[in-house]
């Protein structure tokens, strides 16, 4: 399996053996670069794709043997869209997941209560998400995902258990402060893009293709496409014969403390 460790460990063998090769053999110092250049190349893949298990072990999908999916939302929740979005899923009796960022949850309590009083989940999406998390220590990164913690805990008096990283970024610090907190990291294998299409026709198109059994997707309860998409989508999954279940029960692991 390819993660970090051991690609770590190969490409530092790599190493030796060619400054051998370099020193007996004359080979070209370029070859360093190249090593580098694939190295690098590799912590990309395992830092952005967040479905690769590169350094920590995220959970992305459910049985690919049963019709089911679940569906989550990122990034509120906020007074413009987070309503609208629970009352469409209200009227569809479908369960859904909410990965909020603590300083909006501070702006908006009673939302959060709402989303737990019509039967969702919540999972943490860190306090601030500002562009450079992935950037931070990991003592800063836990301090931050404690904070929302707590904030959580005083307004619901839940202790959470799942963390979905900040633009679904990992790397060692990640998963060091994932640790500390004892979250099970949370994925997606569908991502709708729906910060990114406007266009609410090529976005719904978009979602239907990726349905698939076990599929978890990743929608924003923040974007105004996504709540004139998804009333028809959730009908097209009915449709196709699919269940849209919680997603605790797709993953079978439980949110909370």
């Amino acid at each position: 399996m390819l993660n970090f460790r051991n690609t770590t460990v190969f490409f530092s063998l790599l190493l030796v053996l060619y400054i051998y090769l370099q020193v007996q053999q004359h080979w070209p110092w370029y070859g360093y670069y190249v090593l580098a250049m694939i190295y690098t190349l590799l912590l990309f893949y395992g830092s952005f794709y967040i479905g690769s298990n590169f350094y920590m072990p995220v959970v992305c999908a459910g049985d690919p043997g049963k019709k089911q999916i679940a569906i989550s939302f990122d990034d509120g929740p906020i007074e413009k869209y987070t309503p609208e979005v629970l009352a469409i899923l209200k009227e569809q009796q479908v369960s859904a997941t909410f990965f909020c960022i603590g300083y909006r949850v501070a702006e908006h309590e009673g939302l959060l209560k709402q989303i737990l009083a019509d039967g969702h989940i919540v999972g943490s999406h860190s306090y601030y998400h500002d562009f450079w998390f992935d950037m931070h220590g990991a003592k800063r990164m836990t301090a931050e995902l404690q904070q929302m913690q707590d904030l959580v805990h005083h307004i619901t008096g839940k202790q959470l258990r799942w963390f979905r990283p900040p633009y679904g970024v990992t790397n060692p610090n990640v998963r060091k402060a994932a640790l500390a907190m004892g979250y099970t990291t949370i994925g997606w294998n569908v991502r709708s893009l729906d910060t990114m299409i406007k266009d609410e026709e090529k976005l719904l198109q978009k979602v239907k293709k990726g349905l698939k059994p076990g599929a978890v997707f990743l929608f924003h309860d923040t974007s105004h496409a996504t709540v004139h998409i998804l009333p028809g989508f959730l009908e097209y999954v009915k449709a196709q014969g699919y269940a849209v279940v919680p997603l605790d029960k797709l993953i079978n692991l439980h949110p909370y403390a």
